[in-house]
């Protein structure tokens, strides 16, 4: 009775989760709402990639469906969904997974992620602070990435990647203390310059927001130009604008940014101009990224929190 029972649990499962990766709402509802209240619906993709990632989602479904018991094809699928911007759908299939794997630590972090992705910045902390304490004290794992880089080179870990989206989540909530102290745990476990140069992007940023700077740890003494970057060039290239080395023009140009460059460039360049006093710049920037479509982006979030928390224009 047991085993029939069981089965047809995961004969609902396997209709629910086959629907969940049809056709998009031909209503078109929301996948998020901002910080605003405005309502954010998964911006048109180029047709090639559009393709590529329905083909990537029915491969992840299918082999879910062949092995419903695994964690492993649970993540692939709720990951292969959310790179789909189906960000509600990949939280439904992590949640799932958590009821029959409430102790896999990688279930908590990919739904912790996408729930930053929905500004349920709360429940984020939730889930990631709980992956965390189910990776304590164990080995550090490389994760695979689902959109792998230019050498095929996945640069984060399970651990490094629970604390800094967790420091991200503490960021985007203006606990900037919290974030500094998450962040500084990733880059100190970081093993590589990329996780390196994020997470001291970062909590770089999360220190000069905690108010003047009179003595501090000196986050850009290790920052060079020379650093081993595969993927993380724009986190990079924002510290070596801290530090100096790098005019901010350089990395921003506000007539001709689109796309992910203006949400990420943008947010570091609004922030540099914001902790250096000059708010009514950083509000043309944040106003000028939150004009664009990528508003998944960390920096395009980044830019509504900080938006949200500033004093009406004058």
């Amino acid at each position: 009775m047991k085993r029939i029972l069981l089965a047809g649990c995961y004969l609902i499962s396997f209709s629910y989760l086959y629907a969940l990766s049809g056709p998009q709402d031909p209503k078109g509802k929301a996948e998020a709402v901002s910080l605003f209240g405005k309502p954010l619906y998964p911006p048109p993709l180029p047709a090639k990639t559009s393709k590529e990632l329905e083909e990537n989602v029915a491969k992840a479904r299918a082999a879910y469906e062949r092995d419903p018991g695994s964690a492993e094809t649970t993540i692939w699928f709720g990951r292969r969904m959310a790179y789909l911007w189906r960000y509600r759908d990949a939280i439904t299939i992590f949640t799932r997974g958590i009821k029959r794997f409430p102790q896999d630590a990688r279930l908590y972090r990919h739904r912790g992620h996408r729930y930053i992705t929905l500004r349920e910045f709360d429940r984020a902390i939730e889930d990631l602070q709980k992956a965390h304490m189910l990776t304590a004290g164990e080995e550090d794992e490389v994760e695979p990435d689902g959109q792998p880089n230019t050498l095929n080179i996945p640069t984060g870990t399970l651990q490094t990647n629970i604390l800094y989206h967790l420091a991200l989540a503490f960021y985007l909530k203006g606990d900037f203390h919290s974030a500094m102290t998450h962040f500084r745990k990733c880059r100190e476990l970081a093993k590589n310059d990329d996780m390196r140069v994020a997470a001291t992007d970062w909590e770089y940023m999360a220190f000069r927001r905690m108010g003047p700077v009179i003595d501090g740890p000196d986050l850009l003494k290790d920052i060079r130009k020379d650093m081993a970057i595969i993927e993380n060039v724009a986190y990079h290239r924002r510290l070596l604008l801290y530090k100096g080395e790098l005019p901010v023009d350089s990395l921003l140009n506000m007539e001709k940014a689109t796309g992910l460059d203006l949400a990420t460039y943008g947010y570091g360049v609004g922030n540099w101009y914001l902790y250096n006093g000059d708010t009514e710049r950083a509000r043309q920037i944040f106003e000028k990224v939150l004009a664009g479509s990528h508003w998944a982006a960390f920096g395009y979030i980044a830019a509504e929190a900080d938006l949200k928390r500033m004093p009406a224009s004058k």
